[in-house]
């Protein structure tokens, strides 16, 4: 963990020594004036920049039958012995620091058991996985470099990219090998494309592929300045429009795991709420449209103790517009626990500029993880109590209250009745359901065989009505 630390310091020490001259040389943009700026060439920026981007295989462990599905059926027989089978999948990655700290996406290694980590100069490293986040896309990896020198890029300045400028995306598309492509920033500030939970992503026009997630966007300074993450394409090939994870956000990633000590936790505010429509701007009389509606807020909180009300309407925070609820998630996601933020507010006509203390969410109630036993259909699934933190933690963004599944071995009755981890529980037997013990008075007192369930399941409701 001290290693894993000291990376992360070497990192952020790098960044902070580098921010004065990307901004300083961005001011120098030109187009190009003669035929002959126009047959400059790329290769001095991509010699630098190319052996920083690594490619990274993972490896995962599956079982199966011998005999395909028939195996399966046949208990006590020779036949059912299952074999292992080795899967490799394959993506791309930067080292960020000599230390041997490396940022990818977390697609690239959620579903790998081993990472490998392999260099243009042909060197292996095993590599362990210190975070992860699902919600932003993002990991972080660590290589031993056993003392010899590791090629690096340093962090840039992504807020200070403009629409027009050229970037160079480099990565290992198809598996052919790495490859660089040019183009521009095409948009900036994308959010709500789907891609993930929480996201304000860098557009470009410059090609990427499959195998290119992971992989480094690259300004005219030779800085890292995005992690390629996902393209917007209808045949699965690069149509022209990319989307790259800002590297500020990385870089703020990296001060929140030095800050936790090996631990990201993300700050939160306490509220829910939605966009703000051109209809809802007319009814509260709020010139133009976007905007941030605050519909609850959660007692106790950073919003709460700020004295934010539900019907409140964000603007800004400190100065940057808010205009969706995918950037108020973006916007304190790329926060620190402890930072301070300045809320302009809509309240009643009115324009109110609050103080928001950010904080690291709560664990209230306390978790109380509980195996569920008796004749039910969630019969060897264990629950716990939903909490900001657990909400977080379980990326369940907004969930604050109830109680989640958070684990359902194989071969249960509650896995066979099709119950799985994260399925939040509403109601069971018609009953709501807040708490754990709730539940468990609930399952014990039902006298039918009869069953109905209430769920939350990655974003939708599902009902499930059971005789069991």
């Amino acid at each position: 963990m001290k290693r894993t630390i000291a990376i992360i310091c070497w990192a952020l020490g790098f960044l902070a020594w580098s921010a004065v001259p990307v901004n300083a040389q961005n001011t120098d943009r030109a187009v190009p004036a003669s035929a002959v700026q126009i047959q400059l060439s790329f290769a001095p920026l991509v010699k630098q920049s190319a052996p920083a981007v690594v490619n990274i295989f993972t490896r995962a462990e599956v079982s199966r039958s011998p005999l395909g599905g028939f195996g399966d059926d046949m208990f006590g027989s020779p036949f059912s012995r299952q074999t292992e089978k080795v899967q490799t999948a394959l993506g791309s990655g930067v080292i960020v620091s000599n230390e041997g700290l490396v940022v990818t996406n977390y697609h690239v290694i959620s579903e790998g058991t081993e990472v490998e980590v392999v260099l243009t100069d042909k060197r292996e490293f095993v590599a362990e996985v210190i975070f992860t986040d699902s919600a932003s896309d993002l990991a972080l990896l660590t290589i031993d470099p056993e003392g010899d020198d590791l090629p690096t890029l340093s962090l840039g300045d992504s807020d200070g990219l403009e629409v027009g400028d050229l970037v160079l995306a480099i990565g290992n598309p198809f598996g052919v090998g790495q490859t660089t492509t040019m183009g521009i920033v095409s948009a900036l500030a994308r959010t709500g494309v789907g891609i993930t939970e929480v996201g304000s992503f860098i557009q470009t026009d410059a090609s990427i592929n499959p195998g290119n997630s992971g992989g480094a966007l690259v300004d005219m300074n030779g800085n890292l300045i995005g992690i390629n993450t996902a393209i917007y394409s209808r045949s699965g090939s690069s149509a022209g429009i990319g989307f790259a994870i800002p590297a500020n956000f990385v870089a703020n990633t990296l001060r929140a795991l030095e800050n936790g000590g090996g631990t990201v936790v993300r700050p939160w505010l306490g509220i829910k709420g939605e966009d703000v429509t051109r209809q809802m701007a007319n009814i509260l009389k709020l010139e133009g449209s976007g905007g941030f509606l605050v519909d609850d807020v959660y007692d106790p909180s950073p919003a709460f103790e700020a004295s934010i009300q539900t019907g409140d309407v964000i603007l800004s925070l400190n100065s940057a517009e808010i205009l969706s609820s995918a950037e108020m998630r973006y916007a304190v996601a790329n926060s620190l626990v402890g930072d301070t933020m300045i809320a302009r507010v809509f309240r009643q006509d009115e324009i109110l500029d609050i103080v928001l203390n950010l904080t690291a969410p709560p664990e209230v109630p306390a978790r109380e993880e509980t195996q569920l036993t008796g004749r039910h259909p969630l019969q060897g699934a264990s629950v716990i109590n939903l909490s900001p933190a657990v909400s977080q933690e379980l990326d369940l963004p907004g969930k604050w209250t109830g109680v989640v599944i958070s684990e359902v071995p194989g071969g249960s009755i509650a896995a066979r009745q099709g119950f799985r981890e994260g399925d939040v529980i509403r109601s069971a037997n018609r009953e709501v359901i807040k708490t754990v013990v709730e539940l468990e008075e609930v399952l014990a007192a039902a006298r039918s065989r009869r069953w109905s369930f209430i769920l939350d399941r990655a974003g939708r409701t599902v009902t499930y009505r059971l005789a069991y």
